[in-house]
């Protein structure tokens, strides 16, 4: 199962504009759209700045392009199922594919109920209208007829006066207005209809009336007001509950109660648009799914953040790495990661690498491939990446990776590795001394090959900050050497052939180390003999070991 930070239901103004937000946030974010915008029928979007006019399918083409262009995946979907899953959500697709989510943003939207009058629904978008604001200038001085459903109607008639001097209310199923009412009306000279309507008169696919009884009143437009419905479709096992939108004691439509940043009562679900306001304009729903893409990724940095502190470290280690920053800090240095030579196990390995244009294969390891092979791709931290060899290879297979070493020229040669492979935009390399600073977020593979202790803190402190770092449903996939190397005449390489100088864990060793507890599925543990042979002809072997671990999904309940 594939998780990500945020999985975004519905693809329209609000769902896309989040998602955007989320995507320039670096968050891994997935939007599920069926296509079934409210405003598709309507010639154009209106009253949304520097797109005036343009037509709804094609703004959303856009808005895909722009949120894919920050690795959003768009996917033509509907979600099936939704529902809690422990601390994260599990949403089921139409096609039954299972995904895992941090949290969700619906941008579901509503569906409008119109006046049960024969013909008139398939003019909606049309020449059917409900808001002045949104289609008054387009019918700016034609014949407009407002259909009274309700006692909203008059108000109606009097607004889109405004746009055209040849309006005429049909009372139709609504109440009698006051003599108050027919006052102002024949004030703003509105023409009054009594009687039901029965149909539309329509000639060449064009309005051109409304049948009462047996004669036609002629329009060019109609008006009326909606029952806006909130759509909850296929994420009803959320437990959201839809509130009744009333207007003067008068329930005019459903929606789902959100505060000003779209979180909503159900922890981790966050709403915006049509959903959270059903009058909302294209482009208050857009800053509304904005605002709510800013605040989800508040809400995971706030997680991610929590998660760091509660990594634990012996006080010994705690304290050299607590004097390491202040230290760092104090000289002026950047971030955590130390910048300069002054930071010996960085030279080192800069020292390392800089003995030839490229120490590795450049190959991805073939245990590794071998592991991932049923694995859904989707985010990768690879530990220790060096010159990329692995990287390159998740990338190639689909995976969005984040790719981490601390030899500045081991990652440089990775860059030019990945764009000579055409996948450096997959790839997200980051220069981390893993004893100081980790990578963000949670991934669905976490990659430690061969990876080495690093400075005061053990190899398996860092393991542990990598099982905290995996989602649930991820893999967390180990490989290392098990006991000593040795040449083929027995003796024992030194460090940085192969050698290092301690003994190795075995597969047991290594679960112990990571103290996992109850969470996790044991997939593999093994040893293999492996043999390599380096330029100068000498043979090293070894024992390798494998330790493919999977993060339980927490049960509900």
């Amino acid at each position: 199962m594939t998780t990500y930070d945020v999985v975004v239901v519905g693809g329209g103004a609000a769902g896309l504009a989040g998602a955007v937000a989320l995507g320039r946030a670096r968050r891994s974010v997935l939007v599920v759209d069926a296509g079934e915008q409210r405003n598709l029928l309507a010639d154009g979007v209106h009253n949304f700045l520097t797109r005036e006019g343009t037509p709804p399918a094609e703004l959303a083409a856009a808005g895909r392009k722009e949120a894919e262009s920050y690795g959003v995946r768009v996917l033509n979907a509907t979600v099936s199922a939704a529902e809690p899953d422990g601390e994260a959500f599990r949403v089921t697709l139409d096609d039954g594919t299972v995904v895992g989510a941090s949290r969700l943003l619906l941008a579901t939207g509503v569906t409008d109920e119109l006046p049960p009058v024969p013909g008139l629904a398939a003019r909606w978008g049309r020449d059917l209208l409900h808001c002045p604001y949104c289609h008054g200038w387009e019918v700016r001085d034609r014949a407009l007829g407002i259909i009274s459903t309700g006692p909203f109607a008059v108000e109606q008639a009097l607004l889109w006066r405004q746009w055209s001097a040849d309006v005429t209310l049909f009372l139709h199923t609504g109440p009698e207005p006051t003599e108050a009412q027919y006052e102002q009306l024949a004030a703003r000279g509105v023409a009054v209809v009594d009687g039901e309507i029965t149909g539309v008169a329509v000639d060449d696919d064009r309005l051109t009336g409304v049948r009462i009884s047996s004669r036609v009143v002629t329009r060019d437009a109609l008006v009326t007001g909606t029952t806006m419905h909130a759509s909850l479709a296929g994420v009803e096992g959320l437990g959201l509950v839809l509130e009744d939108l009333q207007r003067d004691g008068v329930t005019i439509g459903t929606f789902v109660k959100a505060d000003f940043a779209g979180k909503t009562d159900v922890p981790g679900v966050y709403a915006a648009g049509n959903l959270t306001a059903p009058a909302a304009q294209v482009v208050a729903s857009a800053a509304a799914g904005t605002m709510a893409g800013a605040m989800i990724n508040m809400d995971l940095v706030a997680r991610d953040t929590a998660a760091a502190v509660a990594l634990r470290f012996s006080p010994e280690q705690e304290r050299n790495v607590t004097e390491r920053v202040l230290g760092e800090r104090r000289h002026g240095l950047e971030n955590t990661m130390p910048q300069d030579s002054s930071d010996e196990l960085a030279r080192t390995w800069d020292e390392r690498y800089s003995e030839g244009d490229m120490i590795w294969s450049g190959e991805p390891n073939q245990v590794l491939v071998t592991e991932v092979a049923d694995l859904t791709p989707g985010r990768v931290l690879d530990l220790g990446c060096g010159e990329g060899g692995d990287a390159v290879w998740f990338a190639r297979q689909g995976w969005q990776v984040t790719a981490v070493d601390i030899s500045q020229v081991a990652l440089e040669r990775a860059q030019r590795h990945a764009a000579e492979a055409g996948v450096g935009e997959r790839i997200d390399f980051q220069r981390h001394n893993l004893a100081v600073s980790f990578p963000e977020g949670e991934f669905d593979l976490v990659s430690a090959q061969f990876l080495h202790s690093w400075g005061d803190m053990p190899r398996e402190a860092i393991l542990r900050r990598a099982a905290a770092a995996v989602a649930p449903g991820g893999v967390l996939l180990i490989e290392g050497h098990s006991g000593v190397p040795h040449w083929e005449d027995g003796s024992q390489p030194e460090h940085g052939h192969g050698g290092h100088g301690h003994p190795l864990p075995s597969p047991g060793e290594v679960i112990a180390g990571l103290a996992l507890g109850d969470g996790w599925e044991v997939l593999k543990t093994d040893e293999h003999a492996r043999s390599r042979t380096f330029p100068d002809g000498r043979t090293i072997h070894h024992v390798d070991n494998t330790v493919k671990l999977r993060r339980r999904v927490p049960s509900q309940g």
